[in-house]
Formats: structure tokens, sequence, C-alpha cells
């Protein structure tokens, strides 16, 4: 598959990703990026947090709003995994989510199901660099 075919599965990933926090907290990061391997895609997101949860944060409640994120991705992820499983053409085993206050990102992390016979094997065709 051409270049151009990966960096559009990144970029539907990275955009649906942020329309998703957007629907679910109400505001979307203003930053995204996803990075494909070739079992893994990791999305990482800036500038998340909402007025409100910067201002708790900034009175000290960083634990709570570390919280209040961790309850926000719990009820993303089926979508989450949908979306990454639509864009991506592959299952997704497992998912990791992490969010960090300053600086202000966070990281929704997909381990996918292996190609059948180990084919090693990246998104969108193209075979990953040798190590």
């Amino acid at each position: 598959m051409p270049e151009s075919h990966v960096s559009s599965v990144n970029e539907e990933i990275s955009r649906g990703a942020v329309q998703l926090t957007r629907e679910y907290t109400g505001r979307g990061p203003t930053k995204a990026r996803t990075e494909i391997n070739t079992d893994t895609v990791a999305i990482v997101l800036a500038d998340t947090l909402t007025k409100g949860e910067r201002n708790l944060a900034a009175l000290g409640e960083e634990k709570h709003v570390l919280q209040t994120r961790h309850a926000y991705q719990g009820v993303m992820r089926a979508d989450l995994i949908a979306l990454v499983e639509k864009h991506s053409g592959r299952i997704v085993t497992a998912m990791l989510s992490a969010n960090h206050i300053d600086p202000d990102v966070a990281v929704e992390f997909f381990l996918l199901q292996p190609l059948p016979g180990g084919e090693a094997q990246a998104i969108g065709g193209r075979a990953p660099a040798s190590s």
C-alpha cells in the first residue's frame, strides 16, 4: 500500500479520538498524533483538560483530575477500540490509557492481535522496517 494510505489511517484514528474525547468530556484535545507499528497503535493527545480540570489541578487536585480522566477513558473504551479496529482492520486484544497533568497529555495504547502465521505486516499493507 502507498505511504499516503498509512498516513490517512493515522489521521483518521487521530481525528476520531479527538471527536470521541469531545463527545465524552465536552472538549477535545487540540493536538493528536497516531503512531502505528506492526502490532500496536498509540494515540498521543495534547491539551486534553477542560478549563475546570485545569483549575482543579492548579489548586492541588491533580489526583482527582486523573481519577476523573481514568473514568472517562473507561466509558470511552469500547468506542476507542471500535475506532482502531475499523481503521486498522485488526482486532484489538488490549488497551491501556494514561493521562499526565503537566504537560497536559494523554496516551491511548492498543495491542493488536497478531496476524495469522506470525506474518509481520504493518497497518496499510506496509512491511515493518527491519531492526
